[in-house]
């Protein structure tokens, strides 16, 4: 199989704000600023500008980009190279949840021969975040999913942590966090280490810097809100995904893919 001409399929998509709402109206919130890279690679932008959705939710700037190319490193290698990114400007929902900016990036190096990936979302970030009213950092950093280049790399560091693994053995998936940490109190509500889920009454739950960790891929969802009362539904904020891989199949090496 070694004669075998294998191509690579670039595979990375990234969305600024997306959701529903179903209380007191029913509204979908159309996809914005959504672009997906072509499997050839190539790059690809969209950009949205003074979005609103009545007096729930709005946004001065909305935008995202994806790029994938081939480069041949001065040692032969080949490197495949994924960027998704998706920015969210003068961001408002409902008052209650506000930021200047909000950036979403998930970069992706697959390397030949050895065929595996490294992952990294440097840049990713919250800008002047308030959560009810309440000026908060998020402090995000996670080695489960940053520095770890395979998907058994995870597993094994999942199971040393935790005494067991989160993975779904079905799906070959992993939910986890970039959030290590975020300084500030909610109204009189002090977010935990580790916890990326904030609770609020009269609100809903606030999910930050959530990824899902799956072979050859990294999805990462910013902000992702699950409403309760008075105003009802699900609202995502900045959500990028990236990554590919080759055809024909490689068949995994001895430390996985």
């Amino acid at each position: 199989m070694s004669d075998v001409k294998r191509v690579f399929h670039y595979n990375a998509c990234a969305h600024a704000l997306s959701g529903r709402l179903t209380r007191p109206v029913q509204h979908e919130i159309e996809v914005q600023a959504a672009t997906s890279l072509p499997t050839i690679g190539g790059h690809g932008n969209s950009r949205v500008e003074n979005f609103r959705v009545k007096e729930f939710i709005s946004v001065k700037a909305a935008y995202s980009h994806v790029s994938g190319s081939e480069h041949v490193g001065e040692d032969g290698k080949v490197f495949h190279t994924t960027l998704s990114t998706a920015t969210l400007e003068g961001l408002n929902i409902l008052d209650v949840i506000t930021a200047d900016r909000v950036v979403a990036r998930v970069s992706a190096f697959w390397v030949e021969p050895n065929y595996y990936t490294h992952f990294n979302f440097s840049g990713s970030h919250f800008e002047n975040l308030k959560i009810a009213g309440c000026p908060v950092t998020a402090n995000l950093e996670s080695r489960l999913v940053t520095d770890l280049p395979t998907f058994p790399d995870v597993i094994k560091e999942d199971k040393d942590l935790c005494g067991e693994t989160k993975i779904d053995p079905l799906a070959g998936v992993m939910h986890c966090t970039l959030l290590n940490s975020i300084t500030g109190k909610i109204h009189g509500m002090q977010p935990t280490r580790h916890e990326h889920i904030i609770k609020i009454p009269h609100f809903g739950e606030v999910f930050l810097a959530e990824v899902l960790v799956e072979p050859n891929r990294r999805t990462l969802t910013m902000i992702r809100l699950v409403l309760g009362s008075p105003v009802g539904g699900t609202v995502i904020g900045g959500q990028t995904a990236a990554n590919g891989r080759t055809y024909p199949p490689v068949p995994p090496p001895d430390d996985g893919n």
